[in-house]
């Protein structure tokens, strides 16, 4: 037994209602023994202790969690060349914004010329409302017979130029026969989008892509960047076997001096892809959850990952109501996409309720979730079950009825609280119109009806960064320095929440974490200042000196904190592609209206 420890902090904020404010903690083995006055923990733990005034200047709050973010989309991305929207902060390089094709082109360019002739060329970031259209063409001609993948910014597509689908050995033929797949496909730009991206990612891309050189390296930066943040625990919400390095996160996110453990969902989109009947589904779900059994580094047990539609950053969602042009007409050729086609949504959904597993979903658009919901409703008429807490995952678009649906059903929300910020200024420009853009993420309507509300980044989707997340919600500031949807800002207790307790909620680990409270887990994050008195504006900035994790302490080399305390913000504030209706302000937009009718007239749901 380890001997117990009393820290003094400035404030302790526990997220315990009955409790809700402290001024010392013990902990021992791991777990925290006493919360309360010094006076009350002193007293709690006896003579065999020993103080620590470590955390006297400090404000401490419950280990920030991250519900949702993705390891192996994390590590690979952020080792490619990011040319992105925004800027991106890490802890040992800055990568700039890149917010019009002028951009882009520059800096594409650029890492072409610094590459040794013959090495692949992969970039993520990509968009085309600031970058313009993007295809194997374009690519030709920037970088010529140089083997070239890009990355889009939502990671749901690919552009491979010429001379990469050369060298993996990819034709049309071979691409066709994979059902839904082969049909998002667009083989003269070199484009695979949703499921089409699988065919070339899995079956022709990894050797090239995701080399365990890369994955080293990147789950080790990971690991810095997620420290850095103040970040104690994390979840991939479906894991996907064939492509990741479950003996490397076992390595390197399971070393002992890691201060955050890492978790793992059973993702059960591709269980019908390799043809397994529904009677199948549950068992192969056991044996995922048993082989990657563990501690630091697990599967969790009876929880399952779905999809319904496509992307909310490709504009792929399926939206009740058109898509609008750049005058805001409707958009007869732009249309959604589903990921799991709804029959097929259904089965699966209905199996893993049957059986009671806890089914999450990942949903974006307003159709979506209202097919969603249906599926729901049907199944808790069939066979009603207590406490199911289906999460609603990303949470871009919904209606207000639909929020009510939410809540009658007793589902949950676990929401992306940066879409608003990064993407209402382009989408009300472009695809929703403003009133739908700036209703992104109705974090206000979810918590008026009484709905537990997490937050999550989908990291490289968001900075994987609670607070920074937090502040989002709470201020839904955008690049052009309005508010997106200023009645759905909610409060910082509420945002704090999100990011601590109501994500282990989410997770049906609220007896564990997510709070300061005695027989948790003894899991803290260090802040300078305190959120409830500072500038609401600046508690995504708060720097982060230490965190605990299961009672030991790990502190923030001085440099990191001084990097992620310091930048101006996630997104980037350069004004010049903020209308991508703007013609001759940001080279490539003119053509985007050009692009967007190309683009889904070769689409076979454009059909």
């Amino acid at each position: 037994m380890s001997k117990t420890v009393v820290y003094q902090a400035k404030r302790i904020i526990t997220m315990n209602d009955d409790c809700p404010s402290a001024q010392a903690i013990a902990i021992r083995d791991g777990r925290f023994l006493a919360v309360g006055s010094l006076k009350e923990v002193l007293t709690t733990v006896g003579s065999d202790h020993e103080v620590s005034n470590v955390f006297a200047d400090r404000v401490l709050v419950p280990g920030l969690i991250d519900q949702h973010l993705h390891p192996m989309l994390g590590a690979t991305t952020l080792t490619t060349e990011v040319i992105a929207p925004e800027e991106w902060i890490l802890p040992r390089r800055t990568f700039a914004a890149a917010v019009n094709g002028t951009d882009y082109n520059a800096r594409l360019l650029a890492a072409h010329q610094s590459l040794p002739e013959g090495e692949w060329l992969f970039s993520w970031g990509w968009h085309a409302l600031w970058h313009g259209p993007l295809s194997r063409e374009r690519l030709d001609m920037l970088v010529g017979d140089r083997p070239t993948a890009i990355w889009q910014r939502s990671c749901h597509e690919w552009i491979l130029n010429s001379a990469a689908l050369d060298a993996i050995g990819l034709t049309r033929e071979l691409t066709q026969g994979f059902g839904l797949a082969s049909e998002q496909i667009d083989w003269e730009r070199g484009h695979f989008y949703e499921n089409g991206f699988m065919i070339v990612l899995a079956k022709y891309l990894l050797p090239h892509f995701m080399t365990r050189e890369r994955f080293h390296l990147g789950l080790k930066q990971l690991v810095e960047y997620l420290h850095m943040n103040g970040v104690t625990a994390i979840n991939e919400p479906g894991i996907w076997w064939t492509s990741e390095p479950w003996d490397l996160y076992q390595e390197i996110l399971g070393h002992e001096n890691v201060p955050f453990e890492s978790t793992f969902m059973v993702e059960a989109r591709t269980q019908p892809l390799r043809q397994l009947s529904p009677e199948q589904f549950v068992a192969d779900a056991c044996s995922q959850v048993e082989f990657g059994s563990g501690t630091k580094v697990r599967v969790i047990d009876r929880h399952v990952k779905l999809f319904a539609d496509g992307a909310i950053i490709s504009q792929l969602m399926q939206m009740k109501d058109p898509y609008l042009d750049h005058d805001g007409n409707p958009d007869p050729d732009h249309h959604g996409q589903w990921m799991m086609e709804p029959d097929q949504l259904k089965l699966v959904f209905d199996t893993y309720w049957d059986a009671e597993w806890q089914i999450h979903i990942h949903v974006n658009g307003d159709l979506g979730l209202e097919v969603l919901l249906d599926i729901i409703d049907e199944a808790q008429r069939r066979k009603p079950r207590n406490d199911h807490r289906t999460v609603i995952v990303h949470f871009a678009n919904s209606t207000e009825k639909q929020v009510e649906r939410i809540a009658s059903l007793g589902a949950i929300v676990s929401a992306n609280p940066y879409y608003p910020v990064g993407f209402a200024d382009k989408y009300g420009a472009w695809g929703l119109g403003p009133e739908r853009a700036d209703a992104m993420v109705r974090s206000a309507s979810v918590l008026r009806r009484g709905i537990p509300l997490s937050f999550h980044s989908d990291l490289p989707m968001c900075a994987s960064d609670p607070m920074l997340m937090a502040s989002f919600a709470v201020n839904r500031t955008t690049p052009s320095g309005r508010i997106a949807g200023p009645e759905q800002r909610i409060g910082v207790n509420d945002a704090l929440r999100a990011v601590t307790i109501e994500a282990a909620y989410s997770w049906r680990r609220e007896h564990e974490l997510g709070s300061i409270e005695v027989g948790k887990i003894a899991n803290l994050t260090a802040l300078d200042s305190d959120p409830y008195e500072c500038d609401p504006k600046l508690i995504g900035k708060i720097p982060i000196r230490t965190t605990v994790f299961d009672g030991k302490v790990f502190d923030v080399p001085p440099e990191f904190v001084m990097r992620r305390s310091s930048f101006a913000g996630f997104i980037s504030h350069d004004l010049s592609g903020t209308r991508s209706h703007d013609a001759n302000e940001h080279g490539c937009a003119c053509e985007v209206a050009g692009f967007f009718a190309t683009y889904v007239s070769t689409c076979s749901w454009a059909a």
